[in-house]
């Protein structure tokens, strides 16, 4: 089968990858649509530090097999997909079943996320195995394509969840990428009734007004701290420096709920952070039940996805969209439809 791999720091297409087959407990599905993640992008520039930040990791290690970057690496985990067969003795939905789940596959080996492996194939190929338990079948003849981003909501719920915002306060998210909208819808999902967004971007305003920003800011023109008194503020930039400005600009007693995961060192000065009281709150992926909710939410219409869309691939043009999701300006999310 065709699958698109990690190879040398680029995406590119192969056509000889061996089917996988489901064990026990496991289905081999048809991929409809895949979303390519900031993560992969960031994967495939800087995976050896990724690694080597994961091998300092303790008290909660990523997991996975070890991964061996001169080897071709399977990404992928933002994915909707068709239930072709299931393996032994597993009871699962009937073929053809629409489906999606939390990208992690269990077996007899343990626990494999579905993020980056050189044997556990992701969603940029025409077929994956995924976990019967982990199943969620796709709801209310939901599209695909919009049910491939349960997974990138479900961060921005995590967020929001996290965050403890109640409807009457009022949000500052700072940036406007996929993850900064992702937690504007879910605020606006959650009822919060002041949403302020701030990206250098004019796109990336217009599409968090889209999914439900009250107001958007340029922080080039103005300070998004003269236009909202935040209860809180979410940072979804994920660059040095940032989360020091936001405790020097910040109102007393906010609360600082960082969801732009920043891979470089950074400083900040605490002064600044105790002189306000302010509570800061690191936050990163998701649980099962926000998952859930993401694609409940998505297939009701009370979380519309379809305008973070803005391209489509097939899976020979990965590479191309890769280097395209590097000017903010042109995209939020591109799909992978194999």
């Amino acid at each position: 089968m065709r699958a698109s791999v990690l190879r040398d720091g680029r995406m590119v297409l192969r056509d000889d990858v061996a089917d996988p087959v489901p064990g026990p407990g496991q289905v081999l599905v048809a991929v409809k649509a895949c979303g390519i993640c900031g993560s992969d992008l960031h994967f495939a520039q800087h995976g050896a530090t990724v690694l080597e930040l994961g091998a300092q990791l303790q008290g909660a290690p990523l997991g996975g097999a070890p991964l061996d970057l001169s080897a071709d690496v399977f990404l992928g985990h933002e994915f909707s997909a068709e239930v072709l067969e299931a393996g032994p003795d597993t009871d699962a939905p009937a073929p053809g079943t629409v489906v999606t789940s939390v990208p992690v596959l269990l077996s007899g080996n343990g626990v494999e996320p579905i993020f980056s492996s050189n044997t556990t194939i992701g969603g940029y190929a025409e077929r994956m195995l995924l976990s019967a338990p982990l199943l969620l079948p796709v709801p209310n003849g939901l599209d695909p394509r919009h049910a491939a981003l349960t997974e990138p909501v479900a961060v921005g719920l995590h967020a929001v969840n996290r965050s403890a915002i109640a409807p009457g306060e009022a949000a500052l998210v700072v940036g406007c990428g996929p993850i900064g909208v992702a937690i504007i819808a879910a605020l606006r999902h959650r009822g919060v009734e002041q949403i302020v967004a701030s990206d250098f971007s004019a796109k990336r305003r217009e599409l968090a007004q889209t999914v439900g920003a009250h107001r958007t800011v340029d922080p080039a023109q103005e300070s998004p701290f003269d236009t909202v008194a935040p209860a809180v503020v979410f940072e979804a930039v994920g660059a040095p420096g940032i989360i020091n400005d936001v405790l020097r600009r910040a109102p007393a007693r906010t609360r600082l709920v960082v969801a732009g995961v920043c891979m470089e060192a950074d400083t900040v000065l605490p002064f600044f952070a105790a002189a306000k009281e302010i509570a800061i709150q690191f936050v990163f992926a998701y649980d099962p039940a926000e998952f859930a909710e993401s694609l409940r939410a998505i297939a009701e219409g009370a979380i519309d996805v379809a305008p973070l869309i803005t391209g489509e691939v097939a899976l020979d043009a990965v590479g191309a969209a890769f280097d395209d999701l590097a000017h903010p300006d042109q995209h939020c999310k591109i799909l992978v439809t194999p």
